[in-house]
C-alpha cells in the first residue's frame, strides 16, 4: 500500500522516463515527469510531491545542484530524494547522500530493487514522522497528526488555514516566511492571495492563541516567523 503517493521523475533519457513511468505507476504510484532541472523546481514547488527520482547529468540544472536548491528551500526540504544515474563513482554517491540524497542508485538498475528502495525511504520516514509529530513550545502544543492545538492543556478551536500557517511556521523556528511563502505551501502557486488575507489570517490566529499569540512575529517588509520567547 503506497497511499496514492506522488512521485516526481526528473530524467532526460525518454526510454527510462518511460519506463519507470510505466512500473511505478503499475505499482499504484501517482507520476509526473519532466527531463529539465531548471524546469523540475516550479513543479515541485507548486506540488507537494512525496518523493523525486533524480538523474544527476541533466539539461538547465543538473542533479547535485538541483538537491542542493531543494534541501535549502524550507517548504520543500522534506521531499526525499532518491538519485538514479549512472554516475557511479564512490566520490559521486558521497557527494549525492552528503548534500540530501536519501538514497543513490546506479544505472542500469533492477525494477525490483528501486522498488523496494522507495517503499524503504517510505518507511524511514513514516517513522519520523511518528516521533516528530508533535510540537511544544512552553504552553502550546501542536498535535500535527490530529491537527489539535492546545494552550495551557486547553484545546484551541483553529480553522484549516490558521492551523496551517502555525504547523509551518511553529516547524521552522526562526525561518521568516514572505506572505507569498506561506500561501504557496497552503494552498499551491496558482492561489490568487494578498498581503491582507495573509494579514487578516494571522490576526486571527494571534487572538486565538492568546498571550502566546507574541510567539508569531512580524518581520517588516518580509513576512512572518516563529520564536519562542521563553527559551
Amino acid at each position: 500500500m503506497n497511499d496514492n503517493k506522488k512521485i516526481l521523475i526528473v530524467e532526460d533519457e525518454k526510454d527510462i522516463r518511460n519506463l519507470l513511468i510505466f512500473n511505478l505507476q503499475k505499482h499504484h504510484y501517482e507520476v509526473d515527469s519532466i527531463h529539465d532541472g531548471e524546469k523540475a523546481l516550479p513543479l515541485i514547488r507548486k506540488n507537494k510531491y512525496d518523493l523525486i527520482l533524480l538523474d544527476i547529468m541533466l539539461p538547465g540544472v543538473n542533479g547535485f545542484d538541483l538537491t542542493r536548491i531543494i534541501k535549502n528551500d524550507n517548504l520543500i526540504s522534506q521531499i526525499p530524494i532518491i538519485m538514479l544515474t549512472a554516475k557511479g563513482e564512490d566520490e559521486d554517491i558521497v557527494k549525492g547522500l552528503t548534500i540530501g540524497a536519501d538514497d543513490y542508485i546506479t544505472k542500469p538498475f533492477s525494477i525490483k530493487v528501486l522498488i523496494a528502495r522507495i517503499e524503504n525511504v517510505f518507511k524511514i520516514r513514516t517513522k519520523q514522522e511518528i516521533k516528530t509529530n508533535k510540537i511544544k513550545y512552553d504552553r502550546l502544543e501542536i498535535d500535527l497528526k490530529a491537527r489539535d492545538v492546545y494552550v495551557d492543556n486547553v484545546k484551541i478551536e483553529l480553522t484549516f488555514t490558521e492551523f496551517e500557517i502555525l504547523k509551518l511556521l511553529s516547524s521552522h523556528e526562526k525561518c521568516v516566511y514572505s506572505r507569498e511563502e506561506i500561501i504557496n505551501y497552503i494552498k499551491g502557486t496558482d492561489y490568487i492571495v494578498t498581503d491582507r488575507t495573509i494579514d487578516f489570517q494571522i490576526v486571527g490566529l494571534r487572538k486565538k492563541l492568546g498571550p502566546l499569540g507574541k510567539y508569531i512575529k512580524t518581520v517588516r517588509g518580509v513576512g512572518y516567523r516563529f520564536i519562542d520567547e521563553d527559551n
